[in-house]
């Protein structure tokens, strides 16, 4: 009997000197993980991802098209490219913008002299009143 009780009693004793504590490392970047690990997880994600956007358009969408709905697309951006140069012919003048507005269909583009070389384009939609602005060095 007393040799099971020592037996038992040095299994205790041998199983709490192997315990250690145990340290959380976290994996995800955002949660103090490697850095490293951001571009494994985030492709894992994308390979798991089995949910579509309805909305989204798709990536070959072009190729899906017929070839005269391809020539409309190409004839489409070769217009607004125009129309876009045409507008920046009216703001440029040597090479450098000039404070003004310009106006096209959609469009007005107002160009503001902020004073120590800096310009203020905003560019305002006509139909839905939004716009947008940024700044450039003119110099």
């Amino acid at each position: 009997m007393r040799q099971r009780f020592a037996i038992i009693l040095n299994l205790l004793f041998c199983a709490s000197a192997l315990a250690s504590e145990l340290v959380y490392t976290p994996v995800n970047p955002s949660f103090g993980g490697s850095p490293f690990n951001g571009a494994n997880l985030l492709n894992s994600a994308q390979a798991t991802n089995k949910h579509q956007d309805p909305n989204a358009a798709s990536s070959s969408s072009y190729f899906n098209q017929t070839p005269l709905q391809q020539f409309n697309d190409n004839l489409e951006r070769s217009v607004l490219s125009q129309l876009s140069s045409a507008a920046t012919s009216g703001i440029i003048a040597g090479g450098k913008l000039v404070p003004g507005s310009v106006q096209t269909g959609n469009f007005n583009i107002t160009i503001s002299d902020l004073g120590g070389g800096l310009l203020q384009i905003t560019t305002t939609d006509k139909v839905s009143g939004a716009s947008t602005s940024f700044q450039v060095n003119s110099q």
